[in-house]
């Protein structure tokens, strides 16, 4: 009779364990998501941080960095540092909004190519067809037929991104059915 050992199975790496491991394997994410950090952690403190960023001081038009003005003063005696946080609140909102958007509604379609054969004929060649338009045009054209505004210019970004997750979720899901 063979006999009864205490074998210990080792855990598998906590998701902070394999985060850690690939940040020491590679630095360029250490640096990208502390450049990154930064930007998030200044674009939330922004109000508090930095004065008005569309106040005109034609007084201190174009002045060098100094204390005052960290980033310097632009024509119109604007403060550019707390232009560029501003901006980065504005990119940011931007950026996720649109990863956000495009996932959701390109799993979605993906997913119901997947599995309905019907409904994969007709949203692929709708897909074909967004593709088939240059990105820039899209926004050109969206941005002319309507008015100007953060709605619009996520629909035009998120329109030309979703083909991909469509395509992307749809392969996923043939290859596993």
């Amino acid at each position: 009779m063979a006999a009864v050992t205490d074998a210990v199975v080792p855990r598998a790496p906590s998701l902070l364990a394999k985060t850690g491991t690939a940040i020491r394997r590679n630095p360029t994410i250490f640096f990208g998501g502390t450049i990154l950090l930064i930007l998030i952690i200044l674009a939330a403190i922004a109000p508090w941080i930095t004065g008005d960023p569309l106040k005109l001081t034609p007084s201190q038009r174009l002045r060098p960095p100094s204390e005052r003005w960290w980033f310097g003063t632009d024509q119109y005696g604007r403060d550019v540092f707390a232009r560029t946080i501003h901006g980065a609140r504005v990119s940011l909102v931007v950026g996720l909004s649109v990863a956000a958007f495009a996932s959701v509604i390109g799993l979605t379609l993906g997913l119901l190519c997947g599995y309905f054969r019907k409904v994969d004929a007709i949203v692929m060649r709708v897909m074909d067809g967004i593709m088939s338009i240059p990105s820039i045009l899209l926004a050109i054209a969206l941005i002319t037929l309507t008015r100007p505004g953060l709605g619009i210019v996520l629909v035009a970004i998120v329109i030309p991104k979703v083909p991909r997750v469509v395509r992307l979720t749809r392969s996923v899901v043939l290859s596993i059915r």
